[in-house]
């Protein structure tokens, strides 16, 4: 009774469902839980809660600190939970060692940081329905230091970057190679860890930070300053802008080396408040 029905389109057309079911595993093989593997380095990432899986998000770059990796930035409540009430992706890369391998560090490689994360931000939208347009680069401690570098050398790839107690390594660069971007720097006036003037460690040195300020103040022409004040942070802050309408901000709190999860929140929020997404 079979005999005259041709199962051979029905064959083709589940045939196709399986082919594009498996294509999508395998785009989603790797996220919060599993590492994304892009040669010798590797990133995770964590969807919003509730993301639908297909529409297109913005994401927020978190470098970890010194011996940190992304599993635990994945892991940390505070911050995955204040990224995902942003309805946004958290993107966390792993270092090339211990440490991020940028000028002045023990493993000093700027290239092979930069190169990786060329990678990683041509590889992310190919996994996961990221816009790529609507990225933020942040980061605490060590990873600061990555944040800071990212802004030097690779302003364009990011809408704005937020490092947070951390800056260059010793000495800091005269200039930068990219053009100047949205930059809001968050730092402890008591932090011993990573003091504002830096301090030895081995035979490196880290980085002075308001050296820093001033040369990225010089490199995109900011001025017309002004102070702002927020008690429920702690944070008394300079704002100057330049004649693009790009903010270079330097925020101050009492404490000593702090990382809280409002300080991601802030930072996106002042990325909105400037217009960096208005294009």
């Amino acid at each position: 009774m079979f005999s005259a029905i041709d199962f051979r389109p029905i064959f083709s057309l589940l045939l196709l469902i399986l082919v594009t079911f498996a294509a999508s595993q395998m785009a989603y093989a790797c996220g919060a839980k599993s590492d994304c593997v892009i040669g010798d380095r590797s990133y995770r990432v964590l969807m919003p809660e509730g993301h639908d899986g297909e529409t297109k998000i913005g994401a927020i770059f978190f470098m970890h600190g010194w011996r940190g990796s992304p599993k635990g930035i994945i892991q940390n409540r505070n911050i995955s939970k204040a990224v995902s009430d942003l309805g946004l992706a958290l993107v966390a890369p792993k270092a090339a060692y211990d440490d991020w391998a940028i000028p002045g560090a023990p493993h000093a490689n700027v290239p092979v940081e930069l190169e990786f994360f060329d990678a990683l931000v041509e590889d992310l939208p190919k996994r996961f329905p990221i816009d790529t347009s609507r990225m933020m680069a942040t980061g605490f401690s060590a990873g600061g230091m990555m944040t800071w570098t990212l802004a030097c050398e690779r302003s364009e790839m990011f809408a704005g970057f937020a490092p947070i107690a951390g800056t260059f390594w010793d000495p800091v660069p005269q200039s930068c190679s990219s053009p100047p971007a949205h930059l809001f720097h968050i730092h402890g006036m008591t932090d011993t860890m990573v003091p504002l003037t830096g301090r030895k460690i081995a035979h490196t040195k880290q980085g002075d930070v308001p050296t820093a300020l001033s040369m990225y103040a010089r490199h995109g022409s900011f001025s017309d300053a002004r102070d702002t004040w927020e008690p429920n942070l702690k944070l008394k802050c300079r704002e100057l802008e330049n004649e693009k309408g790009k903010v270079l901000e330097l925020c101050l709190h009492p404490d000593g080396h702090l990382m809280r999860h409002e300080y991601i929140t802030r930072s996106w929020n002042k990325l909105i408040q400037v217009g960096a997404f208005m294009n």
